[in-house]
């Protein structure tokens, strides 16, 4: 696997919304220095759903931007989903939670997956893309920022597998806001979960 692109974008109004967002992303040339907020320079406008430490990167892999250009029927150009970073070889469907990739000094830890919003669907200029997206079941990945580093385009990258229960991208999609089983609830907070799914589940009965 490697760095197939990186992604960075800058605050921009979406046709027909007042509000400016921050899902434009470009592909961009050269080294990007990732932090424990995400890609240095790209813009988070609403930080009440979007970035922070446990959502500091989002990655599509390019096995499912393959499957989404076909489904599309049009070529897929890196950032269109508001991805940070597009990884060679990968589906998204494989990725579990507390899975990590590494690179050089950089270290991503898996903790959520992509829940589409009203955003999403208007970016894609589709009003159902949100249903579209949640039927495909190939949800993108959210990562903390274990270690920082610079990555650049073209850079080896490993993918190295939860050691624990898995929970999938698309099971975590499929259960989001759901009451799960005391077996499923205790197999999620066995994993290093975003803080906020972790704190839902903790509030269930």
């Amino acid at each position: 696997m490697k760095i197939l692109a990186l992604c960075t974008g800058t605050p921009e109004k979406l046709t027909g919304k007042s509000y400016k967002t921050g899902i434009f992303k470009h592909a961009v040339n050269g080294a990007v220095m990732i932090d424990a907020e995400g890609l240095v320079g790209d813009a988070i406008c609403n930080r009440k759903h979007h970035g922070g430490v446990d959502q500091a990167v989002y990655i599509e892999g390019s096995l499912t931007l393959d499957w989404w250009s076909r489904e599309l029927c049009r070529p897929y150009e890196p950032g269109t989903f508001g991805e940070n970073m597009v990884i060679s070889d990968l589906d998204n469907r494989v990725v579990s939670v507390g899975d990590r990739f590494l690179s050089g000094d950089l270290v991503l830890e898996v903790t959520a997956c992509r829940i589409p919003c009203a955003t999403f669907a208007a970016r894609m200029a589709d009003p159902k893309f949100v249903k579209r997206y949640t039927a495909a079941a190939r949800p993108g990945i959210y990562c903390r920022v274990i270690r920082g580093g610079i990555a650049e385009v073209g850079t080896p990258l490993e993918h190295q597998p939860f050691p624990g229960e898995k929970v999938t991208m698309p099971e975590l999609m499929e259960t989001f806001g759901r009451r799960l089983s005391q077996v499923d609830r205790a197999r999620y907070l066995a994993a290093p979960i975003h803080y906020k799914l972790r704190v839902m589940l903790a509030a269930q009965p």
